[in-house]
């Protein structure tokens, strides 16, 4: 049976590689966007009307399909890919990346006091395979006064997050309580990705 001993990493974000080394996976990491062949990049706007859980899945399974082919169309060395997409999400509504701070501003106070989703779907494509699990958790954030959010945006954190929140920063003091995967929440739920690591023969803890 195929056992590689190293898989990719289809994403750009530095806290799921510290999450796979967390877990001492040997990974490189497969730009997609810095390909010259641009069609197999993968257009992450949602549809009209896509609830949040199918964003995040047909996202996902778009980017692991895409950084399949890269490795196809580079010859690089036949390895699993593994790709991610984390979305927040209240009343049904997908929060996305904020524009710009009153964007960020905005966002924040609509969680404010209240329980919102971090859905964060991951796959795992090698050859003709393609497998995938999402993580759902649940978080009640506290009430965050003007000022608090103020403050906040000026940490410089709120611009390239999902919600306009990381949890592994400042924003960790926002969160009254979490229900399911702290990891999940920060972009790689580790439980179910080495459960899929293991459906292709690749090592984990």
């Amino acid at each position: 049976m195929f056992s590689p001993s190293r898989i990719y990493l289809a994403s750009q974000s530095p806290r799921r590689r510290e999450l796979l080394k967390q877990i001492g996976i040997n990974f490189d990491v497969l730009l997609l966007r810095n390909d010259p062949l641009r069609q197999i990049d993968v257009d992450e706007v949602a549809l009209p009307d896509e609830p949040p859980l199918q964003y995040v899945e047909r996202v996902c399974r778009e980017k692991a399909l895409a950084a399949w082919q890269a490795v196809s169309l580079r010859n690089l060395t036949a390895c699993p890919v593994l790709t991610a997409d984390t979305t927040v999400t209240v009343d049904g509504q997908i929060m996305g990346k904020p524009r710009d701070n009153p964007h960020a501003a905005e966002m924040l106070r609509n969680l404010s006091g209240r329980q919102h989703q971090v859905l964060t779907a991951i796959g795992v494509a090698f050859e003709d395979q393609y497998e995938f699990r999402v993580s759902t958790t649940t978080i009640l954030f506290a009430q965050l006064s003007e000022e608090r959010i103020r403050r906040y945006l000026l940490s410089g954190e709120a611009l390239d997050k999902a919600g306009a929140y990381g949890i592994q920063g400042q924003a960790s003091a926002f969160v009254e309580r979490l229900d399911g995967s702290y990891s999940g929440v920060v972009g790689l739920p580790l439980f179910e990705t080495v459960e899929l690591l293991n459906l292709f023969g690749v090592p984990t803890p």
